[in-house]
């Protein structure tokens, strides 16, 4: 588990591709202070589990499921990456649960400058949109946001100069993709209140039912 408040950008130092899947190796300095092989550690949002490391790097296996939902496909050796270490249960949450696994991608359609904030416009499909929600939160390459709108095909978000100075984002343009994940409650609230779930469906019958209308 994590909380989208990112600790260090990395760089790809290499990519070995194998049939459908691959290894990535990461340079990086701060979260390597205490790390050990099994750790999880966000990389561009995505949970990865560290399978070698040295005093300024680690390994990671990337499967074909990652490579197809994320857009870890399109990095290569110079590419910088979020970071960030797996939240302790003794830390503060600064931003929001994060899970590391990826819902889908979008792509950057519009990015402007508003005094000292960035915006960023983001299109995603469906299955996507569905559970972002105005003033919700929303992690895009492992960011913790605040979803500022949402219409049928994309959504806008505000960066403050901090974010852009410790993140990638200052480096992303139009046309980018963005690694997404989306509020895990929604999934689970849509889940357990649709049919077939393992709740009731909530409709306008079953509000007044209960004397919530």
């Amino acid at each position: 588990m994590f909380t989208g408040i990112i600790e260090e950008t990395g760089i790809i130092r290499a990519v070995q591709h194998g049939a459908r899947s691959s290894q990535v190796t990461v340079g990086a300095q701060k979260i390597l202070k205490d790390v050990k092989i099994g750790d999880s550690i966000c990389t561009n949002g995505v949970c990865l589990t560290v399978t070698t490391f040295g005093s300024d790097w680690f390994t990671l296996d990337v499967m074909p499921e990652t490579l197809r939902r994320t857009n870890f496909a399109t990095l290569k050796p110079g590419s910088p990456v979020n970071l960030e270490r797996a939240l302790r249960l003794s830390d503060r949450l600064g931003g929001h649960l994060v899970n590391g696994h990826i819902d889908g991608t979008g792509k950057i359609s519009r990015k402007w400058e508003e005094d000292n904030a960035v915006w960023y416009t983001v299109t995603a499909d469906e299955p996507v949109l569905r559970y972002i929600v105005e003033k919700g939160s929303v992690a895009l390459d492992g960011i913790s946001l605040t979803v500022t709108s949402v219409d049928a095909r994309s959504f806008s978000v505000s960066v403050i100069p901090h974010t852009q100075q410790v993140t990638t984002l200052t480096e992303k343009k139009a046309g980018d993709l963005l690694n997404i994940e989306c509020d895990i409650m929604a999934k689970y609230i849509e889940k357990l209140s649709s049919p077939g779930g393992h709740g009731s469906k909530i409709d306008m019958d079953f509000l007044a039912k209960n004397n919530f209308l």
